[in-house]
């Protein structure tokens, strides 16, 4: 590790290969893995349908530059567009890219308009990235510190709530669009009342500001629909993808519809790498799987049953604040920091995360099933209760 930069704090492990919800390590362990490399491998590890058609692709084309047609980035294109409602495609690398290709196309949007100094409402506890312009949009200062001068052009607002929306848009005539999750991921699973995303719907064309949702963690069936928002019933004007879209290879899209899809022309945005013919057709097989194999029905029933086993083993513990979700994107929030969890799981077998410092989140494999379900439960349940009475029965300093 001596020439990594120093930018992440690793585990004790190295993790050596994967099938379905499991991992072995090197030295031969194995894992039941509840984080999927962060909402990444959604069809879990080694999905035959994604090793064949990665194994196929590699054989024919890697690479092939946007300066030509790209048959299997067209085909992806045509399935993302029926499963949401879009109208265009554009492909990247990465969530962040994927965020960074949507505020760039809000901001030329504005210019278009006449707007010479567009503003984009984003929310207070966001999570978007860490490029310049995705990082300025994120609302955590312990992500920003260090960064600064951060990208103006930004109004944060608290998340989920419709005041303060309603108030800057009777004093703000420079907003041009607003972004949010539909669910907020990094920022400790939270999700809006159920009109909060109707609400901004309407908003937007009132105000004629184009809507703008981060799907990157919350998309691609995890919750048990194909994209979060959809669970509202609406349709933003550009949506962003990437994590569970390949199942593991780098890919995201930048989606978008009306007006919106026209904003870009040539010469305005581009990647060289992004929707090479080898990641488009991951993600293809990724979507085939997925709705063939009736996956986000799963998502629906494992995240339920995880949910109800945790509230039923967790009833009445002190120190368990709330356990929320949707489908298999799972929060349990403490009474206080609990990081230390994390490696307490990794003891035990379980791939797990915190974040927001206080909020233990899974984010199983769509192809979970019940007994995978059930030791998640009863793993967790028992670490959590462990982790409790152990800190209240530690001695106060002083």
């Amino acid at each position: 590790m001596q020439h990594l930069m120093n930018t992440y704090g690793r585990l004790p492990v190295s993790i050596a290969r994967g099938e379905g919800p499991w991992v072995w390590d090197t030295e031969g362990r194995r894992y039941l893995d509840a984080l999927t490399g962060i909402a990444v491998t959604g069809l879990g590890h080694a999905h035959p349908r994604v090793v064949a058609a990665i194994a196929e692709q590699a054989a024919r084309v890697i690479h092939a530059s946007n300066l030509y047609r790209i048959p299997e980035q067209e085909r992806l294109a045509d399935t993302l567009a029926r499963v949401s409602g879009m109208d265009r495609a554009f492909f990247c690398n990465s969530g962040c890219e994927a965020n960074e290709a949507a505020i760039k196309l809000a901001r030329l949007h504005g210019h278009h308009r006449g707007i010479e100094q567009p503003v984009i409402v984003v929310m207070e506890k966001a999570f978007h990235g860490r490029t310049m312009a995705t990082l300025s949009a994120t609302g955590s200062r312990k992500v920003q510190a260090g960064f600064e001068p951060l990208l103006a052009g930004f109004a944060r607002v608290p998340y989920g709530e419709r005041a303060p929306l309603e108030s800057l848009a009777s004093r703000n005539g420079q907003v041009v669009a607003v972004l949010a999750e539909p669910i907020q991921g990094e920022g400790g699973i939270h999700i809006p009342d159920e009109g909060w995303l109707r609400f901004l719907r309407d908003l937007c064309d009132r105000q004629g500001w184009l809507l703008m949702l981060d799907e990157v963690q919350s998309g691609m069936g995890r919750t048990g629909r194909w994209f979060a928002h959809q669970h509202a019933g609406i349709v933003p004007d550009v949506m962003t993808l990437a994590k569970g879209l390949g199942n593991g290879v780098p890919i995201g899209a930048c989606l978008a519809r009306g007006h919106a899809a026209e904003v870009f022309t040539p010469g305005k945005h581009g990647s060289t790498f992004g929707g090479n013919p080898l990641v488009c057709a991951a993600a293809q097989a990724t979507l085939d799987a997925i709705e063939q194999e009736q996956l986000m029905e799963n998502a629906t029933r494992m995240g339920g049953l995880i949910r109800a086993g945790l509230a039923q083993k967790l009833d009445g513990v002190a120190g368990v604040r709330q356990i929320r979700g949707k489908g298999l994107m799972i929060g349990i929030e403490l009474d206080r920091p609990c990081g230390e969890l994390v490696s307490h799981g990794l003891r035990a077998g379980l791939l797990i995360n915190v974040t927001s410092e206080t909020v233990v989140r899974l984010l199983p494999p769509l192809i979970l099933q019940a007994a995978e379900a059930g030791l998640l439960v009863d793993t967790l349940a028992g670490l959590i209760r462990a982790f409790l009475q152990a800190e209240a029965a530690a001695p106060v300093a002083g």
